[in-house]
């Protein structure tokens, strides 16, 4: 692998690599671009398989973060951490302090937050050595519920436009992943009135949802190919592949994991499939939303105020598909990329002790 031939091809202004042999430390920060703000995204801790795996990853997470940060109106650049390692037997307080200290080295180029396998109480340690950091517990706390809510806010838009109604009472979703996002998904899915149908590797996860949501368990391997109004992929990225396109046996693809399509073209797949897609980094926006308000200070009301509009930004985004004939994840790179070439056009005010 060539690691400046990566770069190339994500546009991605950087990579660092942090190691820490006292701590098990392996971890690597992608900063792709920074041209709206600082790069704000999360750590995710997870047992890559091979280091170049990971790179792969956390570039695409990286580039995801920006067009994020850039659809949803935010002052912020694209940036993501992976740390390589098991997160259940893996974590420790001085692996996360080394980690702070590789962020600090970057004089706030790169503000991190909590995402899989990392919590608030990962982020308190990673606190005592740096102060770029958000979504503490005394700050605006776990992100994950606000991921959902967004979700829920572009799932409503995706229904308008296959149903003529908003309302998600009596739809089928079926919840690839039952982590903090999945779970309290189902939680704001059940209370709308839609029937559940889950899965995840966790059978605990499963039994409890089945438990309080009347959630119909299946195995991880058939979520894809269930009959159901909604597909909701909120584990990892690139569910949405040549494999899988042709199983699909849903109207809507719409839920909180990142980089859902493997590859752009999926995305036309689906659209010639008659499949709605919401494009991830769109419908989940809530979770960045939320800890970006710790920058001006937390406010629970003007979030979920900003994690609303969300259900606009996905309508917008299936009107332009519309009117021009795209598929929406086309339609949502575009809008992207116009904010990003204007904030290149008018850069941002900086300053020099």
């Amino acid at each position: 692998m060539s690691i400046f031939g990566k770069l190339a091809e994500f546009d991605c202004e950087g990579l660092v690599f942090c190691h820490d042999e006292a701590t098990g430390l392996r971890a690597i920060i992608a900063i792709h671009d920074t041209t709206l703000g600082p790069a704000l995204g999360g750590c995710r801790m997870w047992p890559y398989g091979t280091e170049e795996e990971a790179i792969l990853d956390v570039l695409r997470l990286a580039r995801g973060m920006t067009y994020k940060a850039a659809v949803s109106g935010l002052d912020l650049g694209g940036g993501k951490s992976v740390i390589l390692g098991d997160p259940d037997r893996d974590k420790s307080g001085a692996l996360f302090r080394s980690f702070g200290r590789y962020v600090e080295t970057l004089g706030g180029r790169y503000i991190v937050a909590e995402d899989v396998g990392t919590s608030p109480a990962d982020m308190e340690s990673i606190r005592t050595e740096t102060s770029h950091v958000v979504g503490l517990g005394g700050g605006s706390g776990d992100p994950s519920p606000f991921t959902a809510l967004g979700v829920v806010a572009g799932m409503r838009a995706c229904v308008e436009e296959v149903f003529g109604s908003p309302s998600l009472e009596g739809l089928t979703v079926a919840v690839q992943g039952l982590g903090h996002v999945g779970y309290e998904l189902c939680r704001l899915l059940h209370g709308e009135g839609a029937r559940l149908v889950v899965a995840d590797l966790h059978f605990d996860a499963v039994r409890r949802a089945a438990v309080e949501f009347g959630a119909q368990p299946v195995e991880p391997g058939g979520i894809l190919s269930v009959p159901c109004d909604i597909f909701a992929p909120c584990a990892l990225g690139a569910v949405v592949n040549d494999k899988t396109v042709p199983n699909l046996r849903c109207a809507i693809v719409a839920g909180s994991a990142n980089n859902v399509l493997a590859e752009g073209r999926h995305g036309e797949g689906l659209a010639e499939r008659g499949i709605l897609y919401a494009p991830d980094y769109v419908i989940n926006a809530g979770g960045l939303i939320k800890v970006s308000d710790e920058l001006e200070g937390y406010d629970e009301g003007r979030t979920r105020e900003r994690v609303a509009r969300i259900q606009d930004s996905v309508k917008n985004i299936i009107e332009i598909s519309r009117k021009d004939g795209i598929p929406t994840n086309v339609a949502a790179d575009g809008l992207a990329l116009e904010r990003l070439r204007a904030g290149q056009q008018h850069p941002r005010l900086t300053t020099t002790n």
